[in-house]
């Protein structure tokens, strides 16, 4: 349920050594974020046509319908009138905006990890009839920084002309950015602006999504009312039917495989995880630029929680931009301690380990010997 791409192929003699992560400190300015809020490349081509129910999963197709409905009944004007503000007589003060229409502006796609939340919430942005520029697609992380970047209020000014508004990844594990993002989202709403999400469970909720729903409606406080939840059951895609991932290749394999790629990055594995620390998680994806593929020596258990939380960001910048992964150590079903899989954040890990999974098999035509 996601599109696929060919692996890079690896050259004979790569033009320069291989990039670094470390190396890179990327800053990003504010009007990129803006104009960066549209699916990532991996989700650039996804439809609704292009989703495949599980048969025995009647949620997933009744989930296209509902959305393939609320897609359309976004056609024609804004809910606020122009999609713009609206001025007062003579161009001063403000008109008073027309009544938002009646009846949810929000959907909530409840489901476990791999059902394909993300490939339906981007269908659902590329469906909307209306132009790029007014429908802003991103992650829960992304949007809490573009606040952090532009204000509270020029972020309100920014995305009230919008038509749509996804967030994925609803981060519902701290309180304080909760708080901030529900209310944002509450002016958006006020404004007119259509809001579609996803969201991860709260700590200590260890159910696959069972719980999410409650939470996450709970936890925008009094937006509830203006979200229809829609239930997606299934197990994870990136798994149905595939091999199981590939064992790590051997540290000389790998840095020849990075050498012989254009555009591969090699890094020492905990070298790129002290790296992190220093780069925050919003500039995971710049730090990913013109990159085509990833390789790592020495793969070793994650050493605590907030490294844990950074390598999940940066798994799914990886995983949304589809760069493949090449790695030599330990599997990446073994990143993680059993404390951590049983733990308040073990949907975001088992996450990282099926994408990372994912980008593993992308790799391995990498090695040619």
């Amino acid at each position: 349920m996601s599109s696929s791409s060919a692996a890079p192929q690896p050259s004979p003699i790569a033009e320069a050594s291989p990039l670094s992560l470390c190396a890179r400190e990327p800053h990003v300015p504010a009007d990129r974020l803006v104009a960066e809020m549209v699916p990532p490349p991996r989700f650039d081509s996804v439809r609704f046509g292009t989703y495949i129910p599980d048969p025995g999963q009647p949620s997933q197709s009744e989930a296209v319908q509902v959305l393939e409905s609320f897609a359309a009944g976004l056609g024609g004007a804004h809910a606020s009138g122009s999609g713009k503000p609206r001025r007062g007589l003579l161009g001063f003060g403000r008109a008073k905006a027309p009544k938002a229409p009646a009846g949810p502006r929000g959907v909530y796609l409840d489901g476990g990890y791999g059902v394909g939340k993300t490939h339906l919430l981007a269908s659902l942005w590329h469906a909307t009839p209306a132009e790029p520029s007014l429908k802003a697609f991103g992650t829960f992380v992304e949007l809490t920084n573009l606040v952090g970047a532009l204000g509270f209020q020029q972020t309100v000014q920014t995305l009230s002309g919008h038509r749509l508004l996804c967030i994925d990844e609803f981060e519902l594990d701290d309180p304080g950015d909760t708080v901030l993002v529900s209310t944002l989202l509450g002016k958006l709403v006020d404004a007119g602006v259509a809001l579609a999400a996803t969201s991860n469970t709260l700590p200590g909720k260890l159910g696959e999504g069972r719980f999410a729903a409650a939470d996450f409606l709970r936890e925008i406080q009094g937006l509830s009312a203006h979200f229809r939840a829609l239930r997606i059951d299934g197990e994870d895609y990136r798994h149905r039917g595939l091999p199981e991932a590939p064992a790590p290749f051997s540290d000389d394999q790998v840095t020849r495989a990075a050498y012989a790629t254009k555009g591969a990055s090699l890094d020492d594995f905990p070298r790129l995880l002290d790296h992190l620390a220093k780069v925050h998680p919003s500039r995971y994806g710049a730090l990913t630029d013109d990159l085509k593929a990833v390789c790592l020596t020495g793969v070793e258990p994650v050493p605590d929680q907030s490294t844990a939380l950074r390598l999940v960001v940066l798994a799914d910048r990886l995983y949304d931009r589809e760069v493949p992964v090449l790695a030599s150590g330990l599997p990446f079903d073994r990143l993680f301690s059993e404390e951590m899989l049983n733990g308040g954040y073990r949907k975001k890990y088992f996450r990282a380990i099926s994408r990372l999974t994912a980008l593993a098999r992308d790799a391995r035509g990498l090695v040619t010997g």
